[in-house]
């Protein structure tokens, strides 16, 4: 059984969101032929999606092909919006929310919903978040790496986190707008460096903020294998030790006793780096993640897993136990659609 944590979905179509809120800077779709749309934003083309990105048979059909069970459905970063006014990201999170809704609702044992909120304003974020979990029935929730200026650390944000424990809400941490892009304006830097710099930025503020500490029931998990924070901890660690005045200022616990109490995904596209992964975090810290529709991601979800020498227990906590954890699911919901995908 397969459980991918990590994939995007968009509606097909929305309104013109320049007309409906009276600017621009948001995304539209161009349907320029079948099959295929671009992603526009004020009239500069971003990124060419097919129609996986929103046809949920169409994606069945790769998941039955790739023997993935379940995928657990979240908006294209780029949809966040948290610049935008409050209110005009809480309506357009709604409309984003509801689509998903819908289709975990159409194939509730296909597919598992996060929503997406307008964390720029903490009332507005809670309201959704409760809607979401309340009435939609969503499994949680996808952030950003940092919402505008603030850092996950900002006070401003922790009654958004506060009522995501309260609700048994999962928290997926996406990077986006990264850090540094003024100066990656070649070779897709921002995708390459800014990502996992972004991830690791966002798993010190939670940690030296003591965010994690304050909420220890908060279940976070982050894109891309916790981007370069595995590789750096032990760093950030001697960082800590030698120099607490810098940093543990508002946390006194050592940042490699969070190891293990957080989640990541398994997109790391390299066996040495997974291994790393897992002896550094732990298999129960590890959930199958592709990135699923996009280039960067794993083509084949699981594959990687799988040419491991890891025993059959190991593989499984990988490929779908750790997720049904952190999504607080249990796998009998979803046996029907690991038995469907394998025989088809």
């Amino acid at each position: 059984m397969k459980i991918d944590i990590h994939t995007h979905i968009l509606p097909k179509t929305w309104p013109n969101l320049r007309e409906r809120y009276g600017y621009g800077g948001f995304v539209r779709l161009e349907h320029h032929k079948p099959c295929c749309a671009r992603m526009m934003m004020d009239g500069k083309f971003f990124r060419e999606i097919q129609d996986n990105s929103w046809d949920p048979t169409v994606r069945l059909h790769d998941c039955n092909g790739t023997k993935v069970g379940v995928q657990v459905l979240s908006t294209v970063p780029v949809m966040f919006n948290y610049w935008a006014k409050p209110e005009h990201t809480y309506d357009l999170s709604r409309m984003l929310n509801d689509h998903i809704a819908g289709v975990v609702a159409d194939y509730p044992d296909r597919f598992v919903g996060l929503s997406t909120l307008p964390m720029q304003d903490a009332d507005l974020a809670i309201k959704e978040l409760e809607r979401s979990m309340k009435e939609l029935g969503m499994a949680g929730i996808q952030i950003g790496t940092h919402v505008n200026e603030f850092n996950l650390d900002a006070p401003e944000l922790f009654p958004v986190f506060q009522a995501a424990e309260e609700l048994g809400a999962a928290i997926f941490v996406h990077p986006w707008d990264m850090l540094g892009k003024k100066r990656m304006t070649k070779y897709w830097l921002p995708w390459l460096v800014g990502m996992p710099a972004e991830t690791t930025m966002a798993i010190c503020s939670l940690i030296f903020s003591g965010v994690l500490e304050r909420l220890p029931k908060l279940r976070v998990a982050f894109a891309h294998g916790g981007g370069s924070f595995p590789a750096t901890i032990g760093r950030i660690a001697h960082g800590f030790e030698v120099r607490p005045d810098l940093c543990a200022v508002d946390n006194n616990v050592n940042p490699r006793s969070y190891l293990g109490r957080f989640y990541v995904d398994s997109l790391v596209h390299d066996p040495l780096a997974l291994d790393y992964l897992v002896q550094t975090l732990g298999s129960n810290s590890i959930a199958l993640g592709s990135d699923y529709p996009f280039p960067l991601g794993e083509a084949a979800p699981g594959k990687l897993i799988e040419s491991m020498a890891y025993d059959a227990a190991e593989k499984e906590r990988l490929l779908h136990g750790t997720a049904l954890e952190w999504l607080n699911l249990q796998k009998e919901q979803f046996v029907k659609a690991s038995t469907s995908s394998a025989r088809r």
